[in-house]
C-alpha cells in the first residue's frame, strides 16, 4: 500500500521507476546512522531514455534542464523507495546536488536544478526544503544534461 509521499506522487501522475544499477564501482545507496546517501543518478526516464542529452546553453534549454533535473529526483526516489520500502520513513531532505552540463559561460544552473528541488518540496512539504548545491561541469555520462546527488534524513 502506497504511502503519504507515494500518494502525491501518483496524483501528480508521476510513477517511480525501477532503480537504475550501478554501472561502475558503486553502490547505488549507503546509509549511516540517520543519513542515508544516495548516488548521483541522471535524468533518465521511466524507459531509460535521457530526458535532456548534451550542455545547457549550448542546445539544451533552462526548460529542458529543469525537466532533466525532475527526472533525476524521481530516479533518487526510486533509489530511496528500494533503500527503505517506504518514502514516508524519510524525516527531511538534507542536501541535494547538482550537476550541470554546461556550455562556457552558463550560469543558470540554480534555474535548473529548481526542477529537482521543486519536486523535493511538492512531495515532503517542509520537510523536502534542503540544502543544495549546483556545479556545472563540462562533461556527464552518457553526455546526460543533469545529474542530481542526494542526502536524506530517515527514521
Amino acid at each position: 500500500m502506497a504511502g503519504t509521499v507515494e500518494k502525491k506522487l501518483t496524483d501528480l501522475g508521476i510513477a517511480l521507476p525501477a532503480p537504475a544499477a550501478p554501472v561502475a564501482n558503486y553502490v547505488p545507496f549507503v546509509r549511516t546512522g540517520k543519513l542515508l546517501i544516495i548516488s548521483g543518478q541522471l535524468c533518465f526516464d521511466p524507459e531509460g531514455k535521457l530526458v535532456a542529452k548534451g550542455r545547457l546553453g549550448d542546445g539544451v534549454t533552462i526548460e529542458d534542464g529543469a525537466k532533466a533535473a525532475q527526472a533525476c529526483a524521481v530516479n533518487l526516489l526510486a533509489q530511496l523507495k528500494a533503500a527503505l520500502g517506504d518514502l514516508d520513513k524519510i524525516a527531511r531532505v538534507v542536501r541535494l546536488g547538482g550537476f550541470i552540463n554546461s556550455a562556457p559561460g552558463f550560469v543558470d544552473g540554480p534555474k535548473v536544478m529548481n526542477g529537482a528541488s521543486d519536486l523535493m518540496v511538492t512531495a515532503f512539504g517542509d520537510k523536502g526544503r534542503h540544502a543544495r548545491t549546483t556545479v556545472g561541469v563540462a562533461a556527464l555520462p552518457l553526455d546526460a544534461a543533469v545529474e542530481v546527488e542526494g542526502m536524506f534524513e530517515v527514521v
